[in-house]
């Protein structure tokens, strides 16, 4: 099945998803969010692909919410759908019974982050930088923070949070958030294969599901995270500071 915004490529065993919204930096609309979701529906069912490879072009991974979509959207309700719908697919990532590689070479930011942290491994190239920016516009990065607390701990996701600053692929790797660095990131996920492919999907399932309940990401927490970034998103104010810069490229800091 084609989808419009993104490529699918098959080896065996594997399954490449490449994110195809360069234009707009790889962010994240609700044809994303919906086409996620079939893709994911679509490897369920695919006895044969063991290894779901998550990644991005043109020197950018994702860039979270597109500011496009939001500043066009006039329902409260749209805005609530997609936060559940992108934290429902979180949480599909993180209990998929395929194993989920997020490959990143370039710019991770906001909601892209969180793509990485509901992956089962990340691999970066030396290139690569991320940073946490929601709080610049009035936003948090609400229905990000379970699963980056979840993956690097609360400090770190908290000051990436407060901070904004963009960090290297280098603190990255130290915070956890990814596996691996390497100039030759298929060849990482090469290796890999030759070990996780031995895995049962049942096997890979019950892992996934048994760390959950080890770990603090509830419905009601999500639901949390959802309400969170639905009031934030309608705000005036943040809607105002969205609606500059996607008119006239204008800051939130900037002089009026």
């Amino acid at each position: 099945m084609p989808f419009s915004t993104l490529r699918l490529q098959y080896a065996p065993r594997i399954c490449t998803v490449t994110i195809n919204r360069l234009d707009r930096q790889n962010s994240i609309n609700a044809q994303l969010l919906e086409d996620l979701h079939q893709v994911l529906d679509q490897l369920e069912a695919d006895p044969d692909c063991r290894l779901l490879i998550l990644e991005g072009q043109g020197g950018v991974f994702c860039t979270g919410m597109d500011f496009t979509e939001v500043a066009g959207d006039t329902s409260n309700g749209a805005d609530a759908e997609k936060a559940e719908t992108f934290m429902r697919l979180l949480r599909r990532m993180s209990l998929s019974r395929k194993i989920i590689i997020a490959k990143i070479d370039g710019k991770v930011t906001a909601g892209g982050v969180g793509l990485v942290a509901a992956s089962d491994f990340a691999v970066a190239t030396p290139r690569s930088q991320f940073s946490l920016s929601e709080a610049l516009w009035g936003l948090l990065p609400a229905c990000v923070v379970p699963y980056l607390i979840r993956r690097i701990g609360f400090q770190p996701a908290y000051w990436m949070t407060l901070s904004t600053l963009p960090f290297s692929p280098e603190e990255a790797l130290n915070y956890h958030l990814v596996n691996e660095i390497s100039t030759d990131p298929d060849e990482v996920i090469r290796r890999l294969l030759l070990r996780l492919g031995r895995l049962d999907e049942a096997i890979i399932f019950d892992l996934k599901a048994y760390f959950r309940k080890m770990w603090i990401v509830t419905e009601q927490m999500e639901q949390t995270a959802i309400a969170e970034i639905t009031r934030l998103v309608t705000d005036p104010r943040v809607r105002n500071n969205i609606q500059e810069f996607v008119n006239y490229q204008r800051f939130p800091w900037s002089p009026r």
